[in-house]
């Protein structure tokens, strides 16, 4: 960068173009299941469509496929939660809270307070409602207890 007559010049301000290649159907996985969901998240109940994940209960990178049955509309906070295990659904749809949230950070009042209870938003339709597969996978493989 050079000076001249008071005005800074900018160099690049971007790098080399790069090809990125898209999870195939994560878009159509995000539509369907915010649909599923009514636009609510699943455990709060939550509306606002701009802090709102669709999740995938068994990761995709794990073999988990981009079905509604295999999806989570979510907080984006309560998805990080989730898919660090410190929340997780069992196969009756209760959310259940890990200690470990105490434990590691102190707090988690408005997390615990979910604790116990049935989803608050779940698709109409049986066969878009969270597998019990999936949520028993989560159970055994993600969630810390």
């Amino acid at each position: 960068m050079s000076m001249s007559l008071g005005v800074l010049e900018e160099g690049a301000r971007y790098g080399a173009p790069q090809i990125v290649v898209p999870r195939l159907g994560q878009g159509g996985f995000r539509v369907l299941v915010t649909e599923a969901y009514h636009k609510r998240c699943a455990m709060a109940g939550e509306k606002t469509l701009p802090v709102l994940d669709a999740s995938h209960i068994k990761p995709f990178a794990q073999g988990g496929p981009h079905k509604v049955s295999n999806g989570l509309l979510l907080r984006q906070d309560i998805h990080t939660l989730f898919d660090r295990g410190h929340i997780t659904i069992n196969k009756d749809y209760v959310i259940e809270v890990s200690r470990r949230i105490k434990e590691e950070y102190g707090n988690g009042r408005e997390y615990y307070a979910l604790h116990g209870k049935i989803l608050s938003s779940l698709p109409g339709h049986m066969d878009e409602k969270p597998s019990r597969e999936f949520l028993l996978w989560h159970n055994e493989n993600v969630y810390t207890g």
